[in-house]
């Protein structure tokens, strides 16, 4: 029997709170041609969606929408079982399924779920719920859609939200209880870890060309001024992508930057888990905050309350988006990449290809590590609940005791 195709479910959240399923008439027949269980569970996902939306930020919204999509497809045409009747085993049944998904439910490339045309939003027949992200130096038709594998950090993802989902339901006294909750330990394509992990970051050299990169960039091309000051306040200031991005209820604004009765710069930052800190804002990252504001013909530091966006869209007004700001910063990466491989080699400047946004907080942060920063200094700047969470990422005390402590020994007793 053949697998069903299936279809996208959910817009993003500035459509999914206002909409009415007159405006997506392809969405419209497939619910109109399910079960009124299945219609009753789209509500569900619907709501749960909406609550993520109102209470987390945007990327934590996609993730979620990911994941309860795929889990409410499986279960309308794979399953064909209410979700309410769920036990352990059907969860477990899920995992395998996410596993190794049938071909024809991955996709290689971004397709957006919906477009709009003519006033309405026209399901995309080529959106797939799974991904296969393919390696940067591979070209798209090399990919053999059956290598498909989720990370663990994918699983962990999976169990996250559909165990979130469960709860909301029986909050909402929908169901009577949360088998995932309980399926997780028991899913053998979990892999226990106790190894050693370092911070995925770039080396000093590495920096310094991505640096120096977006310097002469900018110095050619104004635009690029732009893309030199995300990538300095990404690493400079510990910020997460989110953090510098356009959100439903926060908007990055020049005001933002603020002087202390001391004359010290620091950096407002609306953060992960709906939480407002301040950054200190070193005195050497104040060159690039100036030169990009010069760029804007903007007074070289900003003054109390200004409401100038922090990081303006080229055309239209506003911030920008997490996306967007991505695409900026991985085109320096790219630049970068090039300059250095024809510098010292394609090996050393390797990682480049691999870094994403998140590896420049890394870096800076594991950069004051090193220059001896106090801990709770840079935890606090970094956004970490406690010191020993900033412990555990890039400090690993721990760890470095054990590797001190098995540098003496010995191959041959004798000597």
């Amino acid at each position: 029997m053949a697998v069903p195709y299936p279809t996208p479910l959910y817009p993003v959240y500035a459509e999914l709170r206002d909409m009415s399923l007159s405006d997506y008439p392809q969405l419209q027949t497939y619910l109109s041609e399910l079960d009124d269980w299945q219609r009753e569970h789209w509500q569900w996902g619907k709501q749960f969606l909406e609550y993520i939306g109102r209470n987390k930020s945007e990327h934590t919204f996609i993730r979620f929408r990911n994941e309860i999509e795929r889990f409410l497809l499986w279960s309308f045409l794979i399953k064909q079982t209410p979700i309410d009747s769920y036990k352990k085993s059907d969860v477990l049944d899920y995992a395998d399924f996410c596993w190794r998904p049938p071909v024809r439910w991955i996709e290689t490339s971004n397709n957006d779920r919906f477009s709009f045309d003519s006033g309405f939003f026209i399901s995309n027949k080529q959106w797939c719920p799974f991904k296969l992200q393919a390696p940067k130096s591979h070209k798209i038709k090399e990919i053999d859609k059956k290598t498909y594998r989720p990370s663990q950090q994918t699983l962990i993802s999976t169990f996250t939200a559909v165990t979130s989902f469960y709860n909301y339901l029986m909050g909402e006294e929908l169901c009577p209880g949360n088998p995932a909750q309980i399926a997780k330990k028991d899913c053998k394509h979990f892999i226990t870890e106790s190894q050693v992990k370092e911070p995925k970051r770039l080396t000093e050299q590495q920096w310094q060309y991505v640096l120096d990169t977006a310097v002469k960039m900018a110095d050619d091309n104004p635009l690029y001024e732009r893309n030199l000051f995300i990538i300095a306040s990404l690493k400079v200031l510990f910020l997460r992508i989110s953090e510098l991005s356009e959100r439903d209820a926060w908007s990055p604004e020049m005001g933002h930057f603020w002087q202390d009765s001391s004359r010290n710069w620091w950096l407002r930052v609306y953060g992960k888990g709906r939480k407002i800190r301040d950054v200190t804002v070193p005195s050497d990252y104040l060159k690039f905050l100036k030169r990009y504001r010069t760029s804007r013909n903007l007074p070289a530091l900003p003054i109390s309350d200004e409401k100038s966006v922090m990081i303006e869209k080229i055309r239209g007004q506003g911030g920008m988006t997490s996306r967007h700001l991505r695409r900026l910063v991985q085109d320096t990466f790219d630049h970068a990449y090039q300059q250095m491989s024809q510098s010292v080699g394609a090996g050393e400047a390797r990682k480049l290809k691999e870094a994403t946004t998140h590896w420049l907080r890394h870096t800076g942060a594991s950069m004051e590590i090193e220059r001896g920063r106090a801990l709770k200094d840079l935890s606090e700047d970094l956004g970490h609940a406690s010191m020993a969470t900033t412990d555990t990422v890039y400090v690993q005390t721990e760890n470095k005791k054990r590797a001190e402590s098995g540098k003496s020994r010995k191959v041959n007793h004798d000597n």
